[in-house]
């Protein structure tokens, strides 16, 4: 069989409820390595939150972080990342202009430096993984390079308001994207980018066919890499709109989805 390039969202995908890789999943990725096909992630986290599983399936492929924001070879510094931040200018339009809405806070990330408008445990317990360097303070004062993502924390109410004011008026220059559970947060990142683009950087270099793409996935920011991929594969899981363009369903991440559809796909014992 011709290899294929396994692409693996995290949350809610790869991992279970507990932020494990349950044993038969990684048994049957190891397997898939085995036999000569690449297997990658792709994930709206940074590469500190993300790098610990990376490791543990022993990944000698690029990674997706960010959702695209930034592509890049963690065993290869000499690869030719991709690093799309959004321009600072956008952000202080961005910040001005939802001033009039209710938020709870705002957060940089400028790679793995973490800007935090307002000091909030729960924020800082949440992006504490793999200790990067947390600046507190006003954004305006601290945020002086462009951030390679933009986080608005609101409720689940005002988090829909005001994703609808982005759409209406920053549409041209960003793209955003909801968190799920345990904090309602907006994400944003610079117009055009996706998962599905960064997949594409790293199919080509890998040299593997759009038609030999298997992707996971279970939330909107894995959208455009469902329907990407030759075959996209929905977490039981996951939201409808993403079951609705998928081209197969399978079992939840707590019930190894992903191990089902490699094997039979695959024809992995």
């Amino acid at each position: 069989m011709k290899p294929h390039l396994i692409v693996l969202d995290l949350d809610g995908t790869l991992l279970t409820d507990q932020q494990q890789i349950s044993a038969k999943t990684k048994k049957t990725l190891l397997q898939a390595k085995e036999q000569g096909h690449q297997v990658m992630i792709a994930t709206g986290r940074p590469y500190r939150a993300s790098d610990l599983y990376y490791h543990e399936l022993g990944l000698t492929t690029p990674i997706v972080n960010f959702n695209g924001a930034y592509v890049h070879h963690p065993k290869n510094v000499s690869w030719q990342h991709m690093h799309t931040p959004i321009d600072l200018s956008v952000v202080h339009d961005v910040v001005d202009s939802i001033n009039s809405y209710e938020y709870e806070n705002i957060i940089a990330e400028v790679k793995d430096d973490i800007y935090v408008h307002t000091e909030d445990d729960r924020i800082l317990n949440i992006f504490n993984m793999g200790n990067p360097k947390i600046t507190l303070g006003d954004l305006y004062t601290h945020l002086l390079d462009n951030p390679t993502s933009l986080l608005i924390q609101a409720n689940e109410a005002n988090s829909v308001i005001i994703r609808d004011h982005l759409q209406a008026v920053h549409a041209e220059v960003i793209e955003h994207r909801r968190w799920g559970a345990p904090l309602h947060i907006i994400e944003i990142v610079r117009r055009g980018l996706n998962k599905a683009v960064g997949i594409a950087h790293v199919a080509k270099d890998l040299g593997i066919p759009r038609e030999r793409i298997i992707a996971f996935g279970d939330e909107d920011n894995d959208l455009e890499m469902i329907e990407y991929a030759g075959l996209g594969v929905a977490m039981g899981n996951g939201i409808s709109s993403l079951k609705n363009i998928a081209n197969e369903i399978t079992t939840t991440n707590n019930d190894d989805g992903i191990a089902k559809i490699l094997i039979e796909r695959l024809k992995l014992s």
